[in-house]
């Protein structure tokens, strides 16, 4: 996998994930990320900003990184964690959305993020660039059957929270002890299915004539108001 930029190459390199090679811009000066890759004693490939430009679909600042895949962690090792705190994204597919929520999490000491096999995206190099260097200080786990894994977490202590435009004011909710919550996908919110697997249904009242938030916005605002009474 090709990661990019300089900020996911400053968490990255002070990280324990293994780097295979460095593609730098010819030009490429930031004293800071030369200094780690330097202690880092990593192969650099030199290459002209047009050959950046055709590997890296984004904006690279004249750095890539190439990395083992992204690796997912099994979700059992969750489901006995004292006070966990976890986010379960019920098909979202833009990647910028998905770094962000990474992202925001991470700042909000979320212990897991949870994400669908099946169209929801996966971690590339826009969710790494997108969480500026969020992933490698949390966990995601990836499953085939959403709903089966909710029914898992309630066996195991779980109050599963979902988020949508009719429920109870989110900020009337209880969100101590071990919780889950359900973000919807950007188009069409929580799926049928995922929604009757949920305990408790919050919603973020809207003042204006806007009726739906951006869902990694609206997971900012749930994310940090459980975090805050927790």
């Amino acid at each position: 996998m090709h990661i990019y930029g300089k900020n996911v190459a400053k968490e990255t390199l002070n990280s324990d994930t293994i780097v295979k090679r460095i593609l730098l811009e010819k030009s490429f000066n930031d004293k800071e990320v030369l200094e780690l890759i330097n202690k880092k004693n990593i192969d650099i490939i030199y290459k002209e900003k047009r050959e950046l430009d055709h590997l890296i679909n984004g904006i690279h600042q004249g750095i890539v990184l190439e990395i083992k895949d992204f690796v997912y962690t099994d979700i059992n090792d969750v489901y006995n964690k004292e006070n966990a705190f976890v986010i379960i994204l019920d098909h979202i597919e833009d990647p910028h959305n998905l770094g962000a929520i990474i992202r925001t999490s991470e700042a909000a000491g979320v212990d897991r993020i949870v994400i669908t096999k099946d169209r929801c995206c996966d971690v590339n190099a826009t969710v790494m660039k997108t969480s500026a260097g969020a992933l490698s200080k949390i966990k995601v786990s990836m499953v085939t059957n959403l709903s089966s894994t909710m029914k898992a977490l309630k066996k195991n202590g779980f109050w599963i929270i979902g988020t949508d435009m009719n429920g109870t004011d989110y900020k009337k909710i209880d969100y101590k002890g071990k919780i889950a919550i359900v973000i919807g996908s950007e188009g069409t919110g929580m799926s049928r299915i995922v929604k009757e697997e949920c305990d408790f249904i919050s919603e973020i009242p809207m003042k204006g004539k806007v009726n739906s938030l951006n869902a990694s916005v609206a997971a900012g605002i749930i994310i940090f108001e459980a975090a805050s009474r927790r």
